[in-house]
């Protein structure tokens, strides 16, 4: 098993949620968070003042699949949170050593 970790831009998530529905994966967790890579930040204008905006909103989605998933969510988030343009983000993937469903008791595969 393996966990896909992807940090994408906020407005994509939607996008992303239905390609990956579209291919079978029916669970995920999702998280505003806030960071900066290459993309740095920006300048605003508040209140006359200009101050620096360091962190950027984003969006990690989180999923654990099965081995034999992998490369198709990997496609189906880079196909559709793709825009061309610094910050579009990352996509992390980590072995799952177990998995347990709390109500069930279930493991590992049973319980993704």
């Amino acid at each position: 098993m393996k966990k896909i970790e992807a940090v994408i831009k906020p407005f994509k998530m939607d996008d992303v949620r239905e390609a990956l529905s579209e291919i079978g994966i029916t669970g995920m967790t999702v998280s505003e968070v806030k960071g900066f890579g290459r993309q740095k930040g920006h300048t605003e204008l508040y209140r006359g003042a200009e101050y620096m905006v360091d962190f950027l909103p984003k969006v990690k989605l989180e999923i654990v699949v099965t081995s034999d998933q992998v490369d198709r969510c990997v496609n189906a988030i880079i196909d559709t949170a793709q825009t061309g343009k610094i910050g579009d983000g990352k996509i992390f993937i980590t072995d799952v050593e177990r998995v347990i469903r709390i109500r069930t008791g279930e493991e590992d595969e049973a319980a993704i």
